[in-house]
């Protein structure tokens, strides 16, 4: 029935578009839009897999976490992921130095920044694919933020030339992987630092340390603003509608040959954004069964990573993320993890309790780590300073433009949501069923009620562990409407 329901969709999706082509072929640009519509009429056609069974929700034997930038997906990795898979369990290049490598074929945890287009070098029969999305204006604010962060650490040098040749000799040196070597930061790094030592410079020639401020969005003599951020032709290309582009399989770090031309010619015409978040929509709407059917796993309480000195020493040498409001996942062509490598990914069972108490442990020390770096990054750009208080601060017109620049992005969280919150009350409801079942036969059958109580548990664990990506932890404010 869900598949009639999208190929419903999608068939009035063509119509509708049908009649756009019509209205364009009376304009001056009719062959440049023609163009463009058949070039994305063709990536969406080869981009809906036609042997998709969306019956077959439960998680394959590997699992794909495609990491969407800014979205707490370093803590969500190293804080739960690595709690149910080893670290021997984690396929070549992962996390993200550079491009994954398939020669270990019995890896069963690939976490890059990879978008979509990855499963065409994976086995998709059995591979399952997971993200979070975030509201797309924290977003936006978070990757300007953070690009500068990092742009801002090498201000330490006398000038540019000596940051970079720097930067590179160490970057040869290092066994680990540098945040200029991962996407988007390899463009947009180096993009913001080139630009902060060019307005330390204009300061410099000008021989004057006034300056004035509308605020640290908007400290033009010392970091780009946030409204020259996003109408330049780096952040319309990678930041905006980033999300989408990403689960479509459709980045400037694409596998997809044509994937460059499809995403230019969506945001040349925006209508033809219709196809790419249909497709995008399709994947997320995979997933309503996923977490249901992770926490039933044979994997969901096995506790494979549990040694803190391969935490901290993990985490050190590329981005940490905070870790505010998130929410969603997807799963594509997923499948039942097998226990056959039980021996290698077990080391002991862990109770919800202490799965708990080390997930606090664990962001407690990213979030520190985190604080350090970024303190000391923006010391050197004094006196902007980035804070929650200064976002509300960003005016209301800016603000306005984000949501406009990234409507493709805020539709997708918008059906992300709502098919959580769905999937969050159906399963509520069958945990509370469960437990009036037991109460009824506990005193006549108590034993019967304790087999189905650890399944129970783990169910209302992995929800809370959404909940602390979506509703229960929204520490950040909320950016002024």
């Amino acid at each position: 029935m869900r598949l009639m329901d999208h190929t419903l969709r999608f068939s009035l999706l063509l119509t509708l578009l049908g009649f756009a082509s019509i209205l364009a072929n009376a304009s001056p640009i009719k062959n440049n839009f023609g163009h463009c519509e058949r070039v994305v009429k063709k990536w969406t056609v080869s981009s809906l897999d036609p042997e998709v069974n969306e019956d077959k929700h439960t998680l394959r034997d590997l699992l794909f976490f495609l990491h969407v930038p800014r979205t707490g997906g370093r803590t969500y990795f190293h804080c739960f992921l690595r709690r149910l898979y080893s670290k021997s369990l984690e396929c070549p290049r992962s996390y993200d130095k550079l491009r994954f490598d398939p020669s270990k074929t019995k890896c069963r945890l690939l976490v890059t920044h990879d978008d979509y287009s990855m499963m065409s070098k994976l086995p998709s029969h059995r591979t399952s694919v997971m993200t979070i999305l975030r509201h797309p204006v924290e977003r936006v604010f978070s990757t300007y933020e953070f690009s500068i962060e990092v742009g801002a650490r090498f201000l330490v040098h006398p000038n540019l030339t000596s940051a970079t040749q720097m930067a590179g000799r160490l970057r040869s040196k290092m066994r680990g992987v540098s945040t200029l070597d991962i996407w988007p930061w390899k463009y947009l790094v180096p993009w913001m630092r080139e630009d902060l030592f060019a307005r330390r410079d204009a300061r410099r020639r000008r021989g004057s340390d006034d300056m004035q401020s509308n605020g640290s969005y908007d400290m033009e003599e010392i970091v780009m603003p946030l409204h020259e951020y996003i109408n330049s032709p780096m952040a319309l290309d990678i930041v905006h509608n980033g999300a989408t582009f990403q689960v479509a399989g459709l980045t400037n770090n694409s596998y997809l040959e044509e994937s460059h031309e499809v995403r230019h010619c969506v945001q040349k015409y925006e209508i033809l954004g219709e196809y790419v978040l249909q497709v995008a929509k399709i994947l997320v709407n995979l997933a309503e069964e996923v977490i249901s059917q992770w926490g039933a796993s044979n994997m969901s309480m096995e506790n494979v990573a549990n040694n803190k000195s391969e935490q901290s020493s993990s985490f050190s040498n590329s981005e940490l993320e905070n870790d505010d409001h998130q929410n969603s996942s997807f799963d594509h062509n997923s499948g039942q993890v097998t226990s056959t490598e039980n021996d290698e990914a077990t080391k002991q069972n862990m109770t919800v309790d202490r799965l708990m108490e080390a997930y606090e442990v664990c962001i407690s020390s990213l979030r520190k780590e985190q604080a350090h770096r970024r303190t000391a990054s923006l010391k050197r750009i004094s006196p902007a300073n980035f804070s929650k208080e200064g976002r509300l601060q960003v005016p209301g017109v800016i603000l306005e433009q984000i949501r406009s620049l990234n409507r493709l992005d805020l539709e997708l969280y918008k059906y992300a949501q709502d098919i959580f919150e769905k999937r969050h009350k159906h399963t509520m409801e069958k945990l509370f069923a469960i437990e009036r079942w037991g109460s009824m036969f506990n005193n006549s059958n108590g034993a019967v009620f304790w087999k189905v109580y650890p399944l129970a548990s783990t169910l209302i664990l992995l929800f809370l562990f959404l909940f602390l990506f979506v509703n229960a932890r929204r520490r950040t404010s909320k950016v002024k409407s």
